[in-house]
């Protein structure tokens, strides 16, 4: 298969155009502020090079077997998981890991397959173009990160110009930003999907009985190199969300699930502990009440 000997970077995941080390030095992906070049340098791999070394790991959620966690073993790249949402109307996959091999394609088959794509931010582009290609299925990105797709190959691609798109029905991606200008989030039913673009920190796993003020959510620019987003991009976050419903989030990593009836009101709470940390006090938006 032509995608299994273009480079992959190992820092990140993403899949160039090329399978010629001597033209690509850097991933254009890591050498952006919010990521990092590994201390060890700048390396690349191929799926052919991956084959026999790595394996995905499959497991339903523990409340509801239609979704279902993707992540790779042992660690690759980032180390995200992707989530196969299964719906009367179609299967949808949220975000992606780049390792994709026959067994991978056997056992989705078995679930009914891959109906759309969506990809929540440029982190975890990865392999998609060889997903859609393998699936015969659209892939969905924010028209506002175009700029940085790697593969020029554009087949199954559908860009999102709106603030929301159902993908299929009861299945919405919605533009949050922050974290890249068209990081999204997807909602189905009462459950929300985060990815990076707000981030599951380890107080909001027992939150319950702790003391005001402890946050259950961050708001990062840059995640490794610890860099917040300024408060109106955490205020937009917010209003872009304010009207759905939802008391499960699901994060980029395995274990950073929160299911709580409140979680929609801790989003909120946590969106003012950080601008309140970032010494906006007198903000208008600390008076803001979750419906």
């Amino acid at each position: 298969m032509f995608e299994d000997n273009l480079l992959v970077c190992r820092a990140c995941g993403t899949q160039f155009d090329t399978s010629d080390r001597n033209v690509l030095k850097n991933c254009r992906i890591c050498d952006d502020p919010r990521q990092f070049i590994p201390p060890t340098g700048q390396e690349f791999t191929t799926l052919a090079e991956m084959k026999g070394n790595y394996e995905t790991m499959m497991a339903p959620d523990q409340t509801n077997g239609s979704i279902i966690s993707l992540w790779t073993e042992p660690k690759f790249a980032i180390g995200q998981r992707a989530f196969l949402i299964k719906t009367p109307h179609g299967n949808v996959l949220w975000d992606l890991i780049t390792y994709l091999s026959d067994e991978d394609i056997r056992r989705i088959d078995q679930e009914g397959g891959i109906q759309a794509i969506v990809i929540s931010h440029p982190h975890y582009y990865t392999t998609h173009n060889l997903w859609a290609k393998t699936f015969g299925c659209p892939v969905y990105l924010a028209v506002e990160d175009r700029e940085w797709l790697c593969r020029e190959d554009s087949q199954g691609r559908v860009f999102i110009e709106g603030n929301e798109k159902e993908i299929i029905k009861g299945v919405t991606a919605i533009k949050v930003g922050g974290h890249f200008p068209g990081s999204l989030v997807l909602h189905w039913g009462d459950r929300l999907f985060i990815a990076d673009s707000f981030i599951t920190v380890p107080s909001a796993l027992y939150h319950e009985g702790r003391l005001p003020g402890t946050a259950s959510f961050s708001f990062m620019w840059s995640i490794p190199n610890m860099i917040p987003m300024p408060p109106q991009a955490i205020v937009n976050i917010w209003k872009a969300l304010k009207s759905y419903k939802f008391t499960t989030t699901h994060g980029a990593f395995t274990g950073m699930d929160v299911r709580d009836s409140r979680v929609k009101a801790r989003l909120l709470e946590s969106a003012k502990i950080a601008i309140r940390a970032m010494g906006y006090e007198e903000s208008q938006f600390i008076e803001e009440l979750s419906e």
